[in-house]
């Protein structure tokens, strides 16, 4: 996933500009007093102030959302870098369509949506670019160790499953949707996520011995 800076318009059309270490840059902004002053406003506000092209509003929003984004991704495709473009795109492609967005809905899982999606495409995108490089050399290629900062067995049994069977462990056991919104979120039958919940879990205790019963 290339590095190069992002661009997208607010709701307003105003122009932002958000390279790859934007969330540094976005954070170290955030400590205006502007910004402190918004820490009490309630989501749909900062939304709609968003919407008609406050950037303030938008960078707190950012704040609130971005440890929740990252983890996410992260969790999904196991690569820090990857998992940092992902979130950055995400939240900019919200942006991108924040005009459209109900205020009355809960902000986070409409975000969470947008990042598990692209997760999910980014790792069989990877699976795919993997096979492809493989058949061309007709020799076996090193296996890339995704970048784990905890470097645990948790995090190890989680990138052994497929994009899916993750995607759905992630949303239920980390951001603790219930199945219902999972299957709303994903746009698949709830059966089908319990049964990817189901074989997941199954996984992950054949591997982690202590998470089974």
């Amino acid at each position: 996933m290339p590095s190069r800076a992002l661009s997208t318009r607010t709701a307003a059309g105003a122009c932002t500009a958000m390279p790859r270490s934007a969330p540094i840059a976005w954070k170290s902004r955030l400590g205006t007093a502007a910004v402190r002053r918004r820490s009490g406003v309630r989501e749909a506000e900062l939304v709609r102030a968003a919407q008609r092209g406050s950037a303030e509003a938008a960078e707190e929003l950012f704040e609130r959302h971005w440890p929740a984004l990252h983890h996410a991704a992260f969790l999904v495709v196991g690569e820090g870098a990857a998992a940092e473009d992902i979130a950055q795109e995400s939240f900019l492609a919200a942006l991108r369509a924040l005009d459209r967005f109900d205020r009355r809905r809960p902000l986070g899982p409409w975000l969470h949506r947008i990042a598990v999606n692209r997760a999910i495409d980014y790792t069989r995108a990877r699976a795919l670019r993997r096979e492809v490089d493989s058949d061309a050399l007709d020799m076996p290629t090193r296996e890339q160790a995704p970048v784990r900062p905890l470097g645990d067995d948790l995090l190890e049994a989680l990138a052994a499953l497929d994009p899916d069977h993750r995607a759905v462990v992630v949303l239920r056991h980390l951001l603790e949707y219930t199945p219902g919104e999972i299957a709303a979120l994903l746009d698949i039958p709830r059966g089908t996520v319990n049964s990817r919940l189901r074989r997941a879990l199954d996984s992950l205790a054949g591997r982690l011995p202590e998470l089974g019963p």
